[in-house]
């Protein structure tokens, strides 16, 4: 594949948006196949955005009465005495629900288990919680699986294509052992309610099971019961053949998932729910009223007895506040949404944000921009999804998209190291010895506008050439001959390429520069031209150096042409050279030429005089027929910037008057008119070159069909 090939492919933001594409694919299969790094990976995001939202305020209607550190001081080491207990419920009697996350399961004594009993029995409003272990160790007394069964999900309903089901076919967790209440503690009890956590697969609780099964049985969790009993509604589970459809208590839907979890929606760390010590309940030191009509959970904080859960917010955080957490979810209908709608727009980001940066990538050629471009939308991201937490509890997948645009970076910033900075470098090795290091960087940044191959356009094409060179190599040893032409060829070429031209190429002494190539330069004659007496002035300056040092000085002469050639890559696939030809470029080159017949430094064609006429002093030298030219054309000399400078307007406009003179064929006035020319300004070229000609016209006129062309014999 040749140079042009190398450019003959999808532009840069294709590929970038394909690369996007990619990553955006790879992501979305993690989405949905949540390998176990990924999920940890975005439940850790999720406890990120509780941190970040902070606490917010718990029902009113939901209290924690706590055997805590001061309770345990002031009344002894836990376990106490059901006695004690008893006077706990007696003392919680204007409460609408008690529920109890602990269990009683061995006797006490016939007293304390009595007192305990009746207590629950007068209060009518207590739900009592149970285990469920993974192994049967011994079978419960029948008299309590008897009172458990009445707490059951009863009112099961199978939705089409899972009719005919039975609850043990239901995929909720299974359990095959049970630790449940002595029948003398539990037959006083308005329900029962499972109290089991279960850790995701980090260790962390966020989200908890409010259906179980046990022996092709339903049973609701401690959070449930209590529900059920304080809204006065019934459990209704919907099935479908793939799971559970719905959970609701009366009028409430729960959104569980198909196994029957609920993402907990944390208020705050431990001691968000209001909070009554438990010896202060018994003491009678609780305002009274406090308990009215409230639901109730008990349990123990006291850290030394190690019912503490690690959640998103809190590392030691009461298990009963995680049973009063989903209370109060339930009843302020405040649930983390994560339904279809969350899961369409989790994927259209890990899509939309990719392309985004795509697009943003193919366009910047600086790292730190691509980076600060990823930042920007990754915070865009974190903050547009912490609002939806914050405000409407919408659980987003934040880290799939986040995953999708780092992984998107990274990608395209290896093809940009890999391809397109190797196209740069490439394109910078091929051009930086040719073109300013300003057109280098803009070629970079866009390679496209190098059309290769060839193109058409308009440029202005610069030929400069040392004068009597070829005498000048047989005077002088090869070594100090090359020393002469670098210490010349290098501050040429720095002048054109500090005019944003192009070099070319160098023939021998001579030098070729293009103007408008590979890149835009809209006003490339007057570069072209600047360019053309800046080689002057810095040729009298080194002309001073040369001839301190005992070499001779040198002389050149310059032809600029403005017109359209083609540009772009000749040659082979081993070699290639990034060129212009055409007609535009061989006048340039005649132009020059021109210079030694006339005298002069610096020649132009009309076209690029007419691009520059303002910008410059000119004046016209002739009308010719250059060689191999079959049209002839107006040169003009450039004399320099339109300074208004007297001298040189006065030589302008009597050269002028005298050239007329020599096209009406007034020979004789022409004549005098030059020689009065050489007397103001001896050795004017162009003037001494028309007087020979009028006084060969004199001698022999021209043809009557003379129109003062005059035809170049030579180059």
């Amino acid at each position: 594949m040749g140079f042009s090939g190398f450019f003959a492919k999808p532009s840069d933001k294709t590929v970038f948006l394909v690369i996007g594409l990619i990553a955006s694919i790879m992501v979305a299969l993690g989405y949905f196949y949540r390998p176990w790094f990924l999920s940890v990976m975005d439940l850790k995001a999720t406890d990120a955005m509780f941190a970040a939202r902070g606490a917010i305020r718990p029902p009113e209607d939901v209290v924690i009465v706590a055997i805590d550190e001061q309770s345990v001081n002031e009344l002894g080491r836990w376990p106490w005495t059901r006695s004690r207990t008893a006077a706990l419920v007696d003392a919680l009697k204007d409460a609408k629900v008690i529920a109890f996350d602990m269990v009683f399961s061995e006797n006490e004594g016939p007293a304390p288990d009595k007192a305990l009993s009746g207590s629950i029995g007068r209060s009518g409003n207590v739900i009592l919680g149970y285990f469920f272990r993974d192994d049967a160790t011994e079978e419960p007394p029948q008299a309590s699986l008897i009172q458990l069964k009445r707490s059951s999900v009863s009112l099961i309903r199978f939705v089409a294509g899972a009719e005919g089901a039975t609850p043990g076919e239901i995929p909720v967790t299974e359990f095959y052992g049970l630790e449940t209440n002595i029948p003398a503690v539990g037959k006083g009890a308005a329900g029962f309610g499972s109290f089991n956590a279960i850790p995701q697969q980090d260790g962390i609780y966020r989200a908890s099971n409010l259906l179980f099964r046990y022996k092709s049985e339903i049973y609701p969790s401690l959070a449930i019961a209590a529900l059920e009993d304080y809204l006065e509604g019934e459990v209704v589970l919907t099935a479908a053949p793939y799971g559970i459809d719905g959970l609701s208590i009366g009028t409430r839907n729960i959104p569980v998932n198909e196994v029957g979890e609920l993402s907990v929606n944390f208020y705050g760390p431990g001691g968000t729910f209001k909070t009554y010590p438990a010896v202060d309940v018994i003491k009678g030191r609780v305002k009274k009223g406090a308990f009215k009509e409230k639901l109730v959970f008990i349990g123990v904080t006291e850290k030394a007895v190690y019912d503490i859960r690690p959640t998103p917010i809190d590392s030691l955080f009461p298990g009963v506040e995680i049973h009063a957490t989903i209370a109060g979810n339930v009843l302020q209908e405040r649930y983390l949404i994560h339904d279809t709608r969350v899961v369409i727009y989790d994927l259209a980001l890990v899509f939309l944000l990719p392309a985004a940066l795509s697009i943003i990538l193919a366009g910047a050629h600086r790292t730190y921009v691509s980076i600060f471009a990823m930042l920007v939308l990754l915070a865009l991201l974190v903050t547009f999804d912490l609002y939806l937490f914050s405000a409407y509890s919408v659980k987003t997948g934040v880290m799939f998209p986040a995953i999708s645009v780092v992984l998107a970076y990274m990608l395209e910033e290896a093809y940009r190291n890999v391809v397109v900075e190797k196209k740069s470098r490439y394109i910078k090795k091929a051009f930086s010895t040719y073109v300013s290091p300003q057109l280098v960087t803009e070629l970079l940044k866009d390679p496209g506008r190098l059309k290769l191959g060839g193109e058409k356009r308009v440029i202005s094409v610069l030929f400069s050439d040392i004068r009597g060179f070829t005498t000048l190599s047989e005077k002088l040893p090869p070594e100090a001959l090359v020393a002469l032409l670098n210490e010349y060829l290098s501050p040429m070429t720095g002048i054109v390429l500090s005019e944003e031209g192009m070099l070319d190429k160098y023939i021998g002494d001579a030098i070729m520069a293009v103007f408008n190539a590979p890149l835009t330069i809209p006003d490339h004659a007057k570069r072209a031209c600047s360019a053309a007496l800046k080689m002057i002035e810095r040729l009298k300056s080194l002309n001073e150096a040369w001839k301190a040092g005992g070499y001779p000085e040198l002389a050149i002469g310059v032809g600029i042409n403005t017109g359209e050639a083609v540009v772009g890559n000749m040659g082979a696939e081993l070699r290639f050279d990034y060129t212009a030809i055409g007609d535009t470029v061989n006048l340039a080159s005649r132009l020059e030429g021109m210079n030694k017949m006339y005298g002069t430094f610096i020649v132009v064609s009309e076209y690029t005089y007419e691009d520059v006429k303002d910008a410059f002093l000119f004046r016209e030298l002739d009308y010719v027929r250059v060689k191999g030219k079959a049209k002839p054309i107006t040169m003009y000399e450039l004399i320099g910037p339109d300074t208004r400078d007297e001298k040189a307007l006065k030589l302008c406009g009597s050269f002028s008057a005298a050239l007329r003179l020599y096209r009406e064929r007034r020979f004789g006035e022409a004549m005098e008119a030059f020689k009065a020319i050489l007397k103001e300004y001896p050795g004017d070229g162009p003037s001494g070159l028309y007087v020979k000609r009028c006084v060969e016209y004199i001698e022999a006129s021209p043809p009557v069909d003379w129109d003062g062309v005059f035809v170049a014999k030579t180059k």
